[in-house]
């Protein structure tokens, strides 16, 4: 098979610089490349190896947005990232940080592991999470 990477999510973004603003600020995001299509362009952005690739939307949503931590039909729920201090994070993001669940404590599972959902200015739900860690040795998929 190779070399297999994960490369970057698409996000089609009813204004792409509100969106891209949003996710440097926050994130650590910053251009990576912009594509000029003339009347349209797509942007990539990215924070170490991960991208995420910004298209102008060409449709209105069929659905309201996302609420609490995601959809629950088949479909994207939610991006995530790992920060050191969820609560010193929504601090920095002040009213920017619409929260939409939580903060949530998920030391029942793993220690010190807590989670709050956000929507970013055109309603996808963020994850922003503190404490993961990997399970040593889960059961393989049967």
């Amino acid at each position: 098979m190779g070399n297999l990477v994960f490369h970057h999510m698409a996000i089609a973004c009813k204004d792409q610089d509100t969106i891209e603003r949003w996710y440097c600020k926050y994130f650590g995001f910053e251009r990576a490349r912009l594509i000029d299509l003339g009347e349209e362009k797509i942007v990539f952005i990215k924070n170490g190896d991960a991208y995420l690739e910004l298209f102008a939307a060409k449709e209105d949503r069929p659905y309201p947005s996302p609420v609490a931590d995601g959809v629950w039909f088949p479909d994207w729920r939610h991006i995530a990232f790992k920060v050191d201090d969820i609560d010193a994070k929504i601090a920095e993001m002040g009213d920017d940080a619409n929260i939409t669940q939580g903060p949530m404590d998920f030391s029942g599972f793993i220690p010190g592991w807590k989670t709050v959902w956000v929507a970013d200015p055109e309603g996808n739900i963020v994850e922003i999470s503190q404490g993961y860690v990997d399970q040593d040795n889960p059961p393989p998929l049967d």
